[in-house]
C-alpha cells in the first residue's frame, strides 16, 4: 500500500545559484526522502530536514505514524513495506537528499540464526538502499547536486557476537556508500555514512530482552554490560544528535566530504 499527498513545493535550486544567506534554511527548495522515517533516527532526520527547508518524503510501513509525521512537517507520507523490493519503484525519484535509515535487528548465534531472517535483513538494509540509489541518482546527476546519507552503525566498522545479519548488512552498506561516492563525485553528489553506537530508539529498546536471553543476564544489565561496555561515553545516543550530523552532511560546507564514515560511537572505535 502507498499513500501520496504531495503538496506543491519549490523546485531544487540550480547548481550555480547564489549561496543562501545564513538566515535562510539551508535546504530550502530541496526534496528529501527518508526511509524508516516514522520513528527513532528516521523521525529525527525527517524533522531536522524539514526544519531546514526540505520537503520530506516520509517512508515507513507504519501508516498511522507516517501520516501523522508527514502532516506535522508538511511532507508526503509513503506507506510501504521495504521488505518487498518492487515497492521501491512506486516511490518518488526526485529526492535531492536520500537518507537510507530503515532497518531491523535479530540477535542469535550464527548456528541458530534463521536463514529467512538473515535474508530479510539484507533485503531491507542493503538491497533497498541500492534500489533507492538506482532510482534517485539519475535525478541528482541531472540537477548537479545531491546528498546521500546512509545510517550505518558502529557495527558497520566493528563486529559483535550474535548479530551476523546486522553486521553483514551494515558492512555492505558502508561499501555501497563508498562506491557511490566515487561514481557520483563528478556530478556534485556526495555519499557518506553516519555510524552511531547504541541510540535510544525502539530498535534498541526492543532487543534488550533478546540480548538478556542470549547473554544469560538480566534486562537491567544489558545496557551497561553489553550495549555500552566498549563505549567511553556511558550513555545512549539521542536520535536528534544523529539527525544533526545528517543535516550537517547535507549542508553547504560539506561538498568535499564524501566516501566517509562519521563515527558517533562514544569512543567505541578508539579502542
Amino acid at each position: 500500500m502507498e499513500t501520496s499527498r504531495r503538496p506543491d513545493h519549490q523546485p531544487a535550486a540550480a547548481p550555480g545559484a547564489p549561496a543562501q544567506s545564513p538566515a535562510d534554511p539551508v535546504l530550502a527548495g530541496r526534496t528529501a526522502l527518508v526511509t524508516g522515517a516514522a520513528s527513532g533516527i528516521g523521525r529525527a532526520c525527517a524533522l531536522a530536514l524539514a526544519a531546514a527547508g526540505a520537503h520530506v518524503h516520509v517512508v515507513d510501513r507504519s501508516g498511522e505514524a507516517a501520516e501523522r509525521l508527514a502532516a506535522e512537517i508538511g511532507g508526503t507520507p509513503w506507506v510501504v513495506d521495504l521488505s518487498e523490493p518492487s515497492v521501491v519503484d512506486t516511490l518518488p525519484a526526485d529526492a535531492d537528499v536520500l537518507v537510507n535509515n530503515a532497518g531491523l535487528q535479530h540477535v542469535a548465534p550464527v548456528h541458530a540464526f534463521p536463514p529467512d531472517r538473515f535474508a530479510l535483513i539484507q533485503r531491507v538494509m542493503v538491497e533497498t538502499p541500492f534500489r533507492l540509489l538506482r532510482r534517485t541518482l539519475p535525478g541528482m546527476y541531472e540537477r548537479g547536486w545531491g546528498r546521500v546519507v546512509n545510517i550505518s552503525s558502529v557495527h558497520g566498522l566493528r563486529a559483535s557476537p550474535y548479530k551476523s545479519a546486522y553486521v553483514t548488512a551494515k558492512h555492505a552498506l558502508e561499501g555501497l556508500s563508498k562506491v557511490v561516492a566515487l561514481e557520483a563525485a563528478g556530478h556534485g553528489v556526495t555519499s557518506n555514512c553516519v555510524c552511531p553506537g547504541y541510540v535510544r530508539t525502539p530498535l534498541v529498546e526492543n532487543q534488550i530482552a533478546d540480548q538478556a536471553r542470549t547473554h544469560g543476564i538480566s534486562e537491567d544489565e544489558v545496557v551497561g554490560r553489553v550495549m555500552l561496555e566498549r563505549s567511553a561515553v556511558k550513555r545512549l545516543i539521542e536520535p536528534a544528535d544523529v539527525a544533526e550530523a545528517v543535516l550537517w552532511l547535507c549542508g553547504p560546507r560539506t561538498g568535499h566530504i564524501t566516501g566517509s564514515s562519521l563515527s558517533m560511537d562514544g569512543g567505541w572505535t578508539a579502542n
